[in-house]
C-alpha cells in the first residue's frame, strides 16, 4: 500500500486529470500510484547522470581510440604473436595480466582489441584482455584500497583482482574454441582474416600520424554512437528506479549477490571510481559487493552497446548471461570463507 495522505492522494489525482481529460477508473489509481512510486522521470537528474557518466567515460574512450590509431599505423602485422607463448592457456593467462603494464578502462579496450586483432592477436587472447584489463590495472588496484579503507581493504582487492582474472581466463578459454566469423561482426571479421592484404605502411612520419590520427577518429565515432545509447539507458534506469525497492535484497547471499551485479549494469560506472560506490553499500555482504566489482567492468549497459560495435548480437548476449551466472556462481561461493 502506498503510504500518501488524503492530500496528496488529491492532488495526484487532479495531476491525472488534468493531463489526460479523464478520470481513472476505480483500480487504475492505485496502479499509477505502484507505477509512480518505484520509476519517477527526473529531466534535470537524467541530464545530470547522463552527462556524468558520458563525460567520465569519454576521455578513456578517446584514450582507446588514440591508441587504436597508433597501433594500426606503427604496429607491423602478427608482431603481437612474437611477444605471446605458444601454448593457448599460457597466452591467454598472460593477456589476461596485461593491464598491470598496459592499464585501459573498459570504455577504451574495445578500439584497442579491434586492432590488436587486425594485428594478429587471437581471438580468445583479445577476450581475455578485454575483461581483464579494467580490474586487473594498477590504477583499479589503488582505487579499491582506498575505497575500501577500514572494510579489508587488502582482502577486497585481492579477491577483486582473482576473480576477475580467472572469469577472464575461464570466458577466454571458452571463446578459444570458436571461430572468428561466429564471434566477430562480418565487417570486422573480414579485416581481421585479410590482414596480408594491407600491406607494411611507410612514408614520412607526420603523414604516418595523419593516418594514425583519421583511423582513430574513425573508431572513436564508431564507438561513441553505441555509448551514448548505453550512457542514456543507464541515466534513465539510474535516475528514475526507487532504491528503495533495493534495499531488502540484501538480506539473503545470493539474492543480494545477483541483485548488485543488476545494479552494476545499470549504473554502468567506470572501473577507477566504482569501487568508492560499492563501498556505500554497507547493508550489502561482502561476496555482493565483490561481485558488483567483478561484473561491472566486464558488463553494463553502455559495454553491451560498445561491444555491439565489433562482437555480433548474438555473441554478446551469451557472454553477458555466461559472465552473469559465472561472477554470481564464484561470488556466492566465497560466503564459505566468511566474507
Amino acid at each position: 500500500m502506498i503510504d500518501l495522505s488524503r492530500r496528496e492522494q488529491a492532488e495526484e489525482m487532479r495531476k491525472i486529470v488534468e493531463t489526460t481529460g479523464k478520470i481513472p477508473e476505480p483500480g487504475f489509481y492505485p496502479l499509477v500510484l505502484s507505477v509512480m512510486s518505484f520509476f519517477r522521470f527526473s529531466l534535470p537528474d537524467f541530464a545530470f547522470a547522463f552527462l556524468s557518466i558520458l563525460l567520465e567515460g569519454v576521455p578513456f574512450l578517446l584514450l582507446g581510440a588514440l591508441l587504436s590509431g597508433v597501433i594500426e599505423e606503427f604496429l607491423p602485422a602478427r608482431t603481437m604473436l612474437r611477444f605471446l607463448p605458444r601454448n593457448a592457456f599460457l597466452g591467454i593467462a598472460t593477456s589476461a595480466g596485461l593491464g598491470l603494464i598496459f592499464p585501459m578502462c573498459e570504455c577504451g579496450v574495445v578500439p584497442v582489441i579491434r586492432r590488436l586483432l587486425s594485428k594478429g592477436l587471437p581471438l580468445s587472447n583479445a577476450i581475455a584482455y578485454m575483461l581483464a584489463s579494467p580490474i586487473v590495472n594498477p590504477v583499479v588496484i589503488l582505487s579499491t584500497l582506498a575505497a575500501f579503507s577500514g572494510q579489508s581493504a587488502v582482502e577486497m582487492t585481492g579477491l577483486r583482482l582473482g576473480v576477475g582474472y580467472l572469469v577472464a581466463i575461464i570466458a577466454a578459454g571458452a571463446v578459444h574454441q570458436m571461430s572468428i566469423r561466429s564471434v566477430l561482426r562480418d565487417d570486422v571479421a573480414a579485416k581481421v582474416l585479410q590482414p596480408a592484404l594491407e600491406g607494411e605502411r611507410s612514408g614520412p612520419m607526420l603523414v604516418r600520424m595523419a593516418r594514425a590520427v583519421r583511423v582513430s577518429v574513425s573508431d572513436f565515432l564508431d564507438v561513441m554512437v553505441y555509448f551514448v545509447f548505453g550512457v542514456a539507458i543507464s541515466a534513465c534506469f539510474s535516475t528514475g528506479v526507487n532504491q528503495e525497492y533495493i534495499l531488502p535484497l540484501a538480506l539473503n547471499d545470493w539474492l543480494a549477490t545477483f541483485s548488485l551485479m543488476g545494479l552494476a549494469v545499470i549504473l554502468s560506472l567506470c572501473s577507477t571510481s566504482d569501487a568508492f560506490i560499492a563501498a556505500t553499500f554497507t547493508t550489502f555482504p561482502m561476496v555482493a559487493k565483490l561481485a558488483f566489482l567483478v561484473f561491472g567492468p566486464m558488463v553494463d549497459l553502455k559495454l553491451l552497446f560498445i561491444y555491439s560495435a565489433v562482437f555480433k548480437k548474438r555473441f554478446v548476449l551469451g557472454l553477458a548471461v555466461g559472465l552473469f551466472v559465472l561472477v554470481g556462481l564464484i561470488c556466492v561461493r566465497l560466503t564459505v570463507v566468511h566474507l
